[in-house]
């Protein structure tokens, strides 16, 4: 009989709709769903966490202790990248224990842990850990195709994840790239070296995973993902129902009665018209350019996001175009978080500024140093000359060189008053840039659109104005559009900010030496002083855009005169950060 996982609540929606979906949605359908005789609900990790803190004013913790009260009979599984936990970097070996800790504690029953680049150095911590407390362990494969990817590849690493003794197998296909013919050669050659179970997880972003799944289930999978049907297709995975309906009376039956769906998909379709507007075209229509790009189904509707942030979505294609560039000369890894958010954020910052590594992230820069593993092909020694200098990329394992962390982040947490319990500390130690504010109570929760239909006539209101341009008689003209009822004043182009989060922002009109920002994002850090003298290239400040810390620097040399933002400050395209002259 096949088993099914359900990913309505963590990947469908993050696939689908950046990860927006509240806490409060999901609590009045868990029991229905608990009833349905899935094999597991994925409810936790991915960029959940993040989006919790981030956008929703919500407490992660607090989603997984509040969904799996309601659930009596299904495993509770999660999505955990590892070392990089639910974050985007590497974190030590005590981080990575207590959090593993807390979440079983919390009840995660299935932890599928993977890593980004498939190196299995990375996940010994975290796969030990879980193991140690009794929890079921997938050990998973991040599947991708390149010139160094055979499906040898990924069957050498199943046996090494049954030799670390994990429950289950997944093959974690991410981006719609794993064909019928593909995933019955891994399948088979799997099932040939090991006895444990074997879950295909694939989303629809190239039409190809309905086949896929067939062809897997014929070769001897155990388990598919799926979703239920208003968050499916597109991005997301197949059609929960619809996969049932087709397996019936077949030996692939799953042995789940589509009654049992009914309320469900009346409530997720209620759902899918309260978020409708968060649903862009790109994440809902099959795309087979995927199958060069390789975007992943959940990256793919955050890039649209981040995109717009950026004022930048009509650049869409062309950082399509980048990614499959950066990717071979990052050695082909796998598109998966965070090696995707890695590359897709770097791409965007090489199209946006008009010039490839103007502008490097601090974590590309880590990932050729090898702070994230070691990558499935070698880096040319040109590229890691151009984005390290004369470093030497590490060949240990990444966490061995570093210290323990979890109790400087508690005294850290202290003395900024929010280590108000272990969980708090976790959040921190995490996302040091971002979980203060929301520990503090400071994040206001992301509005939603609302959408009104009037007849045929649609229409969006937003939180934020939106320019456009208009063509008439030969003429251009910039125009910007606000929902009725929102003033939008003039930018005050003679006061001098002092660091406020969006008033009195200078612009570099009349401003010798303005240096402006190439991206809007959050001041991690301003490196630099009034009255310092820097050279061209020195780094100024850190903003974190795209989830990534990007690293500004001198654009030319000069004495700093004034300083126009303070950390954690937000900053817009064109604001002045600081000047020198």
């Amino acid at each position: 009989m096949v088993k099914i996982t359900e990913t309505a609540l963590r990947d469908a929606h993050q696939s689908l709709i950046a990860t927006r979906m509240r806490t409060e949605d999901m609590l009045d359908i868990v029991e229905k769903l608990d009833d349905v005789g899935y094999y597991s609900l994925e409810i936790w990790g991915g960029a959940t966490f993040d989006s919790c803190i981030r956008y929703l004013n919500e407490d992660p913790w607090h989603r997984l202790r509040d969904i799996k009260s309601r659930m009596k009979k299904t495993p509770a599984q999660m999505l955990l990248r590892a070392q990089n936990l639910v974050g985007y970097r590497h974190y030590p070996d005590d981080i990575v224990e207590k959090f593993v800790t807390k979440s079983f504690e919390y009840g995660i029953d299935i932890f599928r842990i993977f890593d980004a680049v498939n190196d299995l150095r990375n996940v010994k911590t975290s796969v030990v850990t879980a193991k140690k407390l009794g929890a079921h362990v997938q050990g998973t494969l991040s599947y991708t195709t390149s010139p160094v990817h055979t499906p040898e590849t990924y069957i050498n690493l199943a046996k090494e994840f049954a030799e670390m003794d994990c429950d289950s197998i997944c093959i974690k296909d991410m981006a719609g790239l794993l064909t019928p013919a593909a995933v019955t050669e891994i399948v088979k050659g799997i099932k040939k070296e090991v006895s444990v179970p074997v879950d295909v997880h694939s989303h629809c972003t190239s039409g190809i995973a309905p086949y896929t799944y067939f062809a897997a289930l014929e070769a001897g999978a155990d388990i598919i993902d799926t979703a239920i049907s208003p968050f499916s297709f597109g991005t997301s995975q197949p059609s929960t129902e619809s996969t049932v309906a087709a397996l019936k009376n077949t030996p692939y039956d799953t042995g789940i009665d589509l009654d049992s769906f009914r309320e469900i998909t009346k409530y997720f379709k209620d759902l899918r018209e309260k978020y409708s507007s968060l649903y862009n075209p790109i994440s809902v229509t099959v795309n087979t350019d995927i199958l060069n790009y390789q975007v992943p189904g959940g990256m793919l509707s955050n890039l649209v996001s981040q995109l717009k942030e950026q004022n930048a979505l009509d650049r869409f294609e062309d950082v399509l175009k980048e990614m499959p560039k950066v990717r071979e000369e990052m050695g082909y890894p796998p598109l998966v978080t965070p090696a995707s958010q890695i590359i897709v954020a770097q791409s965007v910052l090489n199209v946006i500024t008009g010039e490839r590594y103007k502008i490097i992230s601090k974590e590309i820069k880590d990932y050729v140093r090898g702070h994230y593993g070691k990558p499935p092909s070698p880096i040319k020694a040109e590229i890691i000359s151009k984005i390290i200098n004369d470093e030497k990329p590490i060949t240990v394992r990444p966490a061995d060189l570093l210290e323990p962390e979890f109790e400087l982040r508690k005294k850290e947490a202290e003395s900024l008053g929010i280590a108000n319990s272990e969980e708090d500390i976790l959040t921190y130690a995490i996302y040091p840039s971002i979980a203060p504010k929301f520990l503090k109570g400071e994040v206001k929760a992301e509005e939603l659109p609302t959408v009104r239909r009037t007849g045929n006539i649609i229409s969006v209101s937003d939180s934020a104005p939106t320019n456009f341009e208009v063509h008439a008689n030969n003429e251009t003209y910039t125009v910007v559009i606000h929902p009725k009822g929102m003033s939008v004043e003039p930018r005050n182009q003679s006061s001098q900010s002092s660091g406020s989060n969006s008033s009195n922002k200078v612009t570099a009109k009349d401003m010798p030496g303005a240096v402006l920002s190439s991206m809007q994002g959050m001041v991690i850090s301003i490196n630099v002083s009034v009255g310092q003298t820097v050279n061209k290239g020195d780094q100024i400040c850190l903003i974190e855009a795209f989830k990534m810390g990007n690293t500004l620097t001198a654009p030319w040399s000069g004495e700093v005169k004034q300083i126009m933002i303070n950390k954690g400050d937000s900053v817009s395209v064109d604001d002045v950060l600081m000047v020198i002259e």
